[in-house]
């Protein structure tokens, strides 16, 4: 009589085939699982290497014009200065010249005016001729003396004062592109982050973990790329 398997040893073997497929199946499943994650992860760290990287650059860059800004606005700030003490210099030699003058004046000495008056830098001879034309000797509402009319300018003193315009301008840009470089170093902290989330995720076996991780992450990333967009570019 042909030795055969018995209703119970057929029912086991079957059962034993329909685990294996099923096992077989299941980690089918979980490689595939396991490779898209991976494929996920790796996307996710490329886009936030890239953005890390572009945020870190424009930093540098912002931070170099925010230095050189503000050592242009010193530098200009000096000139300013310089120029200032020329314009006060100047005014100084034109009281002088002026008082010689009003000394010969009162003491009616038409001589020692006229050798006064030649002393007068050019400018300051227009200044006077503006001033003398109020009649001031018997206008009370002329101006005290030839430094207060209109007519009466100090190219030094224009000078200084375009300066301190352009130091202040300077100075104000400096500041400008130093808070855009701090912009730009919390964007990339955040990558940072971002960056963490990712690198521990992958030491999680179980898949549910790792697709939350990668989707907090791409929420992160997606919001660190509108903070890009919304920064002003690097500087010219």
């Amino acid at each position: 009589m042909p030795e055969g398997l018995s209703p119970i040893e057929v029912g086991k073997e079957l059962d034993k085939h329909t685990k294996e497929g099923y096992e077989q199946a299941a980690s089918t499943v979980t490689q595939r699982h396991s490779r898209f994650v991976q494929i996920c992860e790796a996307v996710l760290l490329s886009l936030v290497t890239i953005a890390a990287a572009w945020s870190g650059y424009a930093a540098a860059k912002w931070g170099t014009e925010s230095r050189i800004e503000i050592a242009r606005s010193a530098t200009l700030r000096n000139l300013a200065t310089r120029a200032d003490l020329s314009a006060l210099s100047t005014r100084n030699f034109d009281s002088s010249t002026f008082e010689a003058w009003f000394a010969a004046f009162t003491l009616g000495n038409p001589e020692k005016q006229a050798i006064a008056e030649r002393r007068f830098r050019p400018e300051f001879k227009v200044a006077f001729d503006a001033w003398m034309a109020t009649d001031p000797m018997h206008n009370p509402r002329a101006a005290p003396g030839p430094t207060y009319v209109p007519q009466y300018k100090l190219a030094d003193q224009a000078r200084a004062d375009a300066l301190d315009s352009k130091a202040e301008a300077a100075s104000n840009a400096g500041d400008r592109a130093g808070r855009v470089g701090d912009d730009y170093i919390r964007i990339t902290v955040f990558l940072a982050a971002i960056l963490f989330l990712v690198g521990i995720g992958s030491t999680f076996k179980l898949h549910t973990i790792r697709y939350a991780l990668i989707t907090l992450g791409t929420a992160l990333l997606i919001l660190a790329t509108v903070l890009l967009v919304l920064q002003p570019g690097l500087p010219a």
